[in-house]
């Protein structure tokens, strides 16, 4: 057994491979999946069930392969904000409070209703990080957005509520504590040592290779050192920057390709997992920061947190990150 430390939040996890199952144990046995259709015609984001929206299209990309578009972006039916509030604060008695005001987006991924991003192909998943891309930006022109925040759910145990490959845009008023708290580490250490942290995470993997998974010219993936779960997985731009939405187009179709070869594998090697993944990166007004760096982090949802892990705050992976390596590349 072991505890470690994450370089990036200084949280600590701990290692317990005594608890730990066969990688094939991981793979979703209680049933088996029911064949998805490529058209349900009670699904709303299908093509050809246009009628069955309560919102207008915010933007829509041209289709590949004969498919009439590729992605579109709508406003979410149930919204967790809103835009139609201000970000005016105010106090009622000791507590602090804030209209409820953001934007909330929905990103179609495919017009199929069984393509997933593990099982699209190449040139589907550019358009999906373009349109992430897109959105992205857009967004943080209105100087009410303190953060975006893209993240996809995938499979009910990740919190889909729908089948249908989608991703979600979250815009909101406020900076999550979070978020924060994470830049604020992120500034000790490079005031401290004069440099990134994430950058120097990289250097350090990409030297020791254990828990390395895909690398192409322009970004790492890898099984962090302190994962909290079994089979996470980040995705680390090489060149500095601390905004997603500052990568250029050559960016973009690389950060394609590494997403493209790591969900492929999740759904294969752990037969199609439920899973949430989240693009972290920089809030409003810290873009040009030297010490903060975008990365996509991927947490399959294998594992439940108890008792221990709620009250404490401290993981138990029951799964060594060299192991999960191991099996992915295998």
């Amino acid at each position: 057994m072991e505890i470690r430390q994450s370089k990036l939040t200084r949280e600590w996890i701990i290692f317990s491979p005594e608890r730990a199952r066969r990688p094939m144990d991981f793979k979703k046995k209680e049933k088996k999946k029911k064949e998805t259709p490529e058209y349900d015609e009670n699904c709303p984001f299908c093509a050809g069930n246009e009628d069955k929206l309560i919102h207008s299209f915010i933007m829509e990309t041209p289709g590949i392969g004969g498919n009439p578009w590729q992605t579109r972006v709508l406003p979410n039916k149930y919204p967790a904000l809103v835009p139609d509030k201000n970000v005016t604060r105010g106090v009622e008695g000791i507590y602090l409070r804030m209209p409820a005001y953001g934007k909330h987006e929905l990103i179609v991924e495919h017009p199929k209703h069984n393509i997933c991003i593990g099982k699209m192909n190449l040139e589907g998943v550019k358009t999906v990080v373009e349109t992430y891309w897109m959105r992205y930006n857009e967004l943080l022109k209105d100087k009410r957005n303190m953060m975006v925040l893209i993240f996809q759910n995938h499979g009910s145990r990740a919190g889909a509520s729908i089948i249908h490959p989608h991703s979600q845009i979250i815009a909101t008023g406020m900076v999550p504590l979070l978020l924060r708290v994470h830049e604020e580490e992120s500034q000790q250490y490079f005031d401290n040592l004069g440099r990134c942290v994430m950058c120097d995470i990289l250097k350090f993997e990409e030297s020791h290779k254990e828990r390395l998974l895909l690398e192409n010219d322009s970004f790492l993936s890898f099984v962090p050192y302190a994962a909290e779960v079994p089979y996470e997985l980040w995705i680390v731009p090489k060149e500095h920057k601390a905004s997603f939405g500052d990568i250029s187009r050559e960016e973009m179709t690389k950060f394609a390709a590494i997403l493209h070869g790591v969900m492929n594998r999740l759904y294969n090697k752990l037969d199609d997992p439920d899973y949430n993944y989240i693009v972290i990166s920089g809030t409003r007004y810290k873009a040009g920061e030297p010490h903060l760096h975008w990365y996509l982090k991927v947490r399959p949802r294998l594992t439940t947190r108890a008792g221990f892990e709620i009250g404490s705050g401290i993981s138990i992976n029951p799964s060594l990150p060299e192991k999960d390596a191991e099996y992915l590349m295998g």
